[in-house]
């Protein structure tokens, strides 16, 4: 027997492995809550608009409601001869109220419904990313604010530069994490129009009220075109995209987490609840779960790749190749759901082991540019000059195996006589991060100020006051 919601053109069923290729209820079970929040949307406006009985759109939408009750208690049976969600809804609602549901198909295709429920499900995680991401933000900013006058190596190359503050690398992942906000507000404003009412590919010559579905379902109007309406993926692409450079943040920061927990490091400690251990050595204490923030970012990035893919040769208007935009997807949201909670976990639990942090942070001669902007500033030496003139005096102290604040005077004056006495107060890595003051700086009352407005920012978010930054 051919497919009862689409066989009267078939006489014959499809082979077993056709109904394996075509079948996707494993995965567009997951948008069942759209689906059907589509569906009531779209029989209310059917009655409105006086193409359907009031009668049967509220047998439709009783029906709906029972359905999405026994999908949430897990009582509704998933039939995978049914293909979809949409055909296994409009199925047990054929059982549940009879002929009626029939009439919920009219002026609609699976083309338009799949797309618009997509949308919906993608406007979900979003929302859900953006409180996420919020989440991790406080975590860091709170940890910043604690740790606003904690010295530690800033790095360029992963050598050694200049002194900072952990407070201040903490609030750079703050930053990402605005910007990441930002792409997913920019992409959730793009997705928000409504596909639904555009049926197949060419709209329909039922009167509808395509406002009215779009409003009830919390779009801010309908898609203008029919043919992009059904195929267009752009909205999950750019999700993929935000998602994508939000997993590289989260990654380089687990980076930084395994290279600062290891003994040979020694910059951070991570708690048992963040750590595994190993089944032969005792001693080792891992940084999985950064470890692995670190590699799910391959199967985010890998996500946007495969879809890109799909839809780079697709001819207007929906192809069934479309049906693979969804598990990857999935996948990927859920991991980086994943990974937000992860890092913010392991920032609260993070234990920066300050004395080492500073004493790395005189290391390398870290303070030979506070050098050279002193013999800018006090000698009016050309900063060219004033670079090799400290080169000059870090190679005569690493000849010594000196620190610069150890260096003798007499032998910087070796170099350039007019050196002072009050060489020494710029040296100091305390007196480094403090004199970084302008805007930008990790100057440890930078850090303050900046943590406690990005707190404050983050709470008026939370209450509904803004959105982003």
């Amino acid at each position: 027997m051919s497919n009862k919601m689409w066989g009267g053109r078939f006489s014959d069923k499809p082979a077993d492995i056709m109904t394996e290729i075509n079948v996707s209820i494993d995965v567009d079970r997951k948008l069942f809550r759209q689906d059907i929040a589509a569906s009531k949307a779209h029989a209310q406006m059917l009655a409105k608009q006086r193409i359907i009985s009031p009668q049967d759109a509220k047998k439709i939408v009783h029906g709906l409601d029972k359905i999405l009750s026994e999908i949430a208690g897990g009582k509704f049976r998933f039939k995978r001869s049914l293909e979809d969600i949409h055909m296994n809804v409009e199925s047990r609602l054929a059982d549940m109220i009879g002929p009626a549901a029939g009439r919920l198909h009219t002026a609609r295709s699976r083309n338009d419904q799949v797309a618009t429920d997509f949308r919906l499900w993608v406007r979900d995680v979003l929302d859900e990313l953006d409180a996420a991401l919020a989440d991790y933000q406080r975590a860091l900013a709170q940890k910043a604010l604690t740790h606003a006058a904690t010295i530690m190596p800033g790095f360029t190359h992963l050598q050694t530069a200049q002194p900072v503050t952990f407070g201040h690398h903490l609030l750079a992942y703050v930053e990402m994490a605005s910007r990441d906000l930002g792409r997913f507000a920019d992409a959730r404003k793009r997705l928000n129009e409504s596909p639904l009412g555009s049926a197949a590919l060419a709209g329909t010559s039922f009167p509808l009220d395509r406002m009215m579905t779009a409003k009830k379902l919390g779009f801010d109007r309908p898609m203008a075109n029919s043919l992009d309406a059904v195929s267009d993926r752009d909205f999950v692409l750019e999700a993929l995209s935000a998602a994508s450079i939000a997993a590289i943040h989260l990654s380089r920061f687990a980076e930084e987490i395994v290279i600062w927990t290891s003994p040979i490091v020694g910059f951070l400690k991570l708690s048992d609840q963040f750590t595994t251990g190993s089944s032969i050595m005792p001693q080792k204490r891992n940084p999985d779960a950064a470890e692995l923030v670190r590699a799910k970012a391959g199967r985010i990035i890998g996500a946007l790749q495969g879809l890109l893919i799909v839809m780079k040769g697709l001819p207007l208007a929906y192809q069934k190749d479309m049906q693979e935009d969804k598990e990857g997807a999935m996948d990927a949201f859920a991991a980086l759901a994943l990974c937000i909670a992860a890092m913010t976990g392991m920032v609260r639990d993070m234990m920066p082991e300050k004395a080492r942090m500073k004493a790395a942070a005189g290391e390398g001669y870290a303070t030979a540019t506070d050098l050279a902007d002193w013999l800018v500033r006090e000698l009016k030496m050309p900063f060219r000059r004033a670079h090799h003139v400290t080169g000059q005096i870090v190679a005569i102290a690493e000849g010594m195996d000196l620190p610069l604040e150890k260096l003798a005077l007499a032998d910087m004056r070796k170099v350039e006589p007019r050196i002072t006495q009050a060489i020494f107060k710029v040296l100091s890595v305390e007196n480094s991060v403090a004199s970084r003051k302008t805007f930008g700086g990790t100057a440890p009352a930078n850090v303050r100020r900046e943590a406690t407005k990005w707190l404050k920012q983050v709470s008026r978010k939370r209450s509904g006051k803004v959105r982003g930054r």
